[in-house]
């Protein structure tokens, strides 16, 4: 049970004199007046305690007791605290990561070059195929030149193909669009990591040795 005592050295030697003392909790409460116990004292729950050890020395100090609310607002701060411990450590897993890959710059830019290379061989094959339904388009075109005062009375097939053909050039285009736009994205990574790597190289390299870029003269 908590006990109150007068304040001074000598009452709290007094509980911390026995060698086989416990530690001991001591407040100050809400009237004003100290009060020790051997374990955390519910009377000083709103405010600061201190754990003293068996030698009368301070331990640490426990904060007073939470509400509901306050107790859901550190919850909150100490969760948002480890997502930036957690973002922090990401950062330098994927910085160590990006180190490897790319240690030097040559490494970097041939990278980025085979990247733009294979997108470039994907649009030369999509561009070919274009220039096929090009040709095709013009021998249907020819055809259709038997109908030019009726076309209503062109056959269905050379419709079908008139419209497939319109329809795989509208197909080619739109990949070839979408493969031009990739390139933009895969050259603004590259830069995005450029950017980031010449930090990182600035951070890993040795420092310049002011004596190494001393030139020695010869005897003749």
């Amino acid at each position: 049970m908590p006990s109150l005592i007068p304040l001074g050295l000598a009452g709290l030697a007094l509980l911390c004199g026995g060698a086989a003392a416990q530690d001991i909790y001591s407040c100050v409460d809400a009237r004003g007046r100290t009060i020790t116990a051997d374990r955390p004292i519910p009377e000083c729950s709103d405010r600061t305690q201190r754990e003293l050890s068996r030698n009368g020395l301070v331990k640490r100090q426990l904060g007073p007791s939470l509400t509901a609310h306050e107790q859901a607002a550190q919850d909150e701060k100490d969760r948002q605290a480890a997502e930036i411990r957690a973002r922090e450590a990401e950062d330098k897993r994927r910085d160590r990561a990006l180190l490897l890959r790319y240690p030097t710059r040559a490494v970097h830019d041939q990278e980025r070059v085979a990247a733009l290379l294979q997108i470039d061989e994907v649009i030369k094959a999509s561009s070919k195929r274009r220039g096929e339904l090009a040709d095709q388009r013009k021998a249907i075109a020819s055809e259709l030149e038997f109908y030019a005062k009726d076309t209503s009375k062109a056959p269905a097939s050379l419709k079908r193909r008139l419209e497939e053909n319109e329809g795989s050039v509208a197909v080619q285009q739109k990949f070839i669009a979408d493969q031009e736009q990739e390139k933009k994205r895969v050259n603004l990574r590259f830069d995005e990591e450029l950017a980031k790597l010449k930090q990182l190289w600035v951070m890993v390299s040795p420092p310049a040795n002011p004596g190494a870029s001393t030139t020695k003269i010869g005897k003749n």
